[in-house]
């Protein structure tokens, strides 16, 4: 008996201009759909499904993908991940990511909601070779409570580390307990309620990206704070906090839509799933 909840594994690789699938495996409540390709580009686009609907107490979840030198994908959810109560343990999830030279991932899922009394844990690990680009955004969102609190949920954790030719690049680590910090205080949410990341690994990344999505995201007039940080490897971060899963989504849409034009010269197609 497996002791996850839901597997996933896939391999990509380039053929003759266009990403595909080498391999393909999923078991129990996790699921990807067919591959879809947005544009000319070749690039695949996998929507993946949690078939239960959400995460419950003791749901253990694992996802490894592969992309092959050349080959261009797109990972999102179809839906938002939903973390219901779990009394008894933590709901958990693992990625790992391996990028060959040459090779583009993007990892784009929808907003993670944590509910009352929830306990998630999450780890991404992504290794890549020089020459790859890694583009990945969450948003953690506190879901609906009976009393109508904000931070109800117990803890969530996300880890995400990223080596490059084997060397610890990134180390990213957000740790949210409302019953132990003050999580409206100054370090943590300060006073929002809805936050949102980018981490983007890739060698194209100069000054002049950076000042333009610094302004992109002043030109949103949105209620948010907001840092942008040059990583020591090519690349950068983002952090964003606000009080609506749709201003963040809105700030992280802009900032990659100037990426794909800027690095790849066409404008992303949308993922809207409704």
């Amino acid at each position: 008996m497996t002791l996850w909840t839901g597997e996933l594994s896939l391999d990509l690789e380039e053929r003759k201009g266009k990403t595909v699938a080498k391999n393909v495996f999923f078991q129990g409540a996790f699921k990807v759909m067919r591959p879809i390709y947005h544009d000319e580009t070749g690039k695949v686009c996998y929507y993946l499904l949690n078939p239960g609907g959400g995460y419950l107490d003791g749901d253990r979840y694992r996802m490894k993908i592969t992309a092959k030198e050349g080959s261009k994908v797109t990972l999102t959810t179809q839906s938002a991940t939903k973390v219901y109560k779990t009394p008894k343990g933590h709901a958990y999830q693992e990625t790992d990511i391996l990028l060959e030279k040459g090779s583009y991932l993007e990892f784009l899922p929808d907003p993670l909601i944590a509910y009352e009394n929830a306990r998630y844990r999450q780890k991404n690990t992504v290794r890549m070779e020089t020459g790859a680009v890694f583009l990945y955004t969450d948003i953690l969102t506190p879901g609906w409570s009976p009393n109508g609190g904000k931070f109800t949920y117990h803890t969530v954790q996300l880890i995400n580390e990223i080596y490059v030719d084997g060397e610890l690049a990134v180390f990213d680590h957000i740790k949210l307990s409302p019953e132990k910090q003050n999580i409206t205080g100054l370090g943590f949410m300060e006073g929002y309620s809805h936050i949102g990341s980018m981490i983007v690994v890739g060698e194209q990344t100069d000054s002049e990206l950076l000042n333009d999505l610094y302004e992109a995201i002043l030109c949103q007039r949105a209620d948010v704070k907001f840092g942008l940080s040059q990583l020591v490897v090519s690349g950068f971060s983002i952090r964003i906090l606000a009080n609506s899963t749709q201003v963040i989504e809105r700030i992280i849409a802009e900032c990659h839509r100037l990426i794909h034009e800027r690095w790849f010269g066409i404008t992303p197609n949308s993922l809207r799933k409704y």
